[in-house]
């Protein structure tokens, strides 16, 4: 299992995609205000060492940062500096954290950045054409080395095509979970596939949401079988097979 790193907590809504939010919900249920954004006490937790004086995050870890939050998050500009600084320390990790602020990242990389660094990937989510279309040139006029889109919660059919190619590795797609989960049409999610098919983009259905339409019918899927049921349709793509890639 990838590790987690989530080095601050809290965040703010700024899209259709964060109308339900896991971090609002989870929080919500806990009494605690989900957009007070604050430091975690696990905020080093890459540079740990054990009594041994050995990582406690194990080389070759993919390690999911900042899911909690969001890691171009205004609010977190005073520690970013240091957590970029714990990715250079730890070059034997896969760090990857997706982004709804991909706008802010020219004034949010290090000095050092350069081409992007080898051993982080940077993923954008948008959920719905409109916030493809303003996320999306940011995200390719960017310096990074591995890059995914992330369009999780689908909302409606979006059309990527034009910004595929060489630049993208991947496109994620999934539904929204949740008691209050929007639908999403099994016929978007096949309409992306065939774009990343004519584009040879690698392309996973990562899970169905709670409420998935296949033709004049909403099935309702429990939480606990949304993932295995998107894998059970079988229309993953990789292309990528026999590449050397960094996940």
């Amino acid at each position: 299992m990838p590790a987690t790193w989530n080095l601050w907590h809290g965040c703010r809504k700024i899209s259709d995609g964060c109308t339900h939010c896991y971090v609002y919900r989870m929080d919500g249920s806990y009494g605690k205000n989900p957009s007070q954004i604050r430091k975690t006490t696990v905020f080093d937790l890459p540079v740990r060492k054990d009594r041994t004086g050995c990582y406690k995050i194990p080389s070759g870890e993919l390690v999911y940062t900042c899911f909690t939050s969001d890691f171009l998050l205004e609010e977190a500009d005073a520690w970013r500096e240091e957590a970029w600084s714990m990715m250079r320390e730890r070059w034997d990790l896969n760090f990857l954290f997706i982004t709804k602020r991909i706008h802010r990242i020219q004034q949010c990389l290090p000095k050092d950045w350069g081409n992007g660094y080898e051993n982080v990937r940077i993923c954008c989510t948008v959920e719905n054409q409109e916030q493809a279309d303003f996320r999306l040139p940011f995200f390719l006029e960017a310096p990074i080395r591995h890059r995914s889109i992330i369009c999780e919660p689908l909302l409606g059919s979006i059309h990527l095509f034009d910004y595929l190619g060489g630049w993208i590795d991947e496109v994620i797609v999934g539904g929204e979970s949740g008691m209050e989960a929007r639908v999403c049409d099994y016929a978007w999610v096949l309409d992306l596939r065939e774009q990343c098919r004519q584009k040879q983009v690698d392309f996973s259905f990562r899970q169905t949401g709670a409420r998935l339409r296949k033709g004049n019918v909403i099935h309702r899927i429990q939480r606990k079988w949304q993932h295995s049921q998107a894998r059970k349709a079988g229309i993953d793509l990789c292309f990528s097979r026999g590449k050397e890639k960094m996940l």
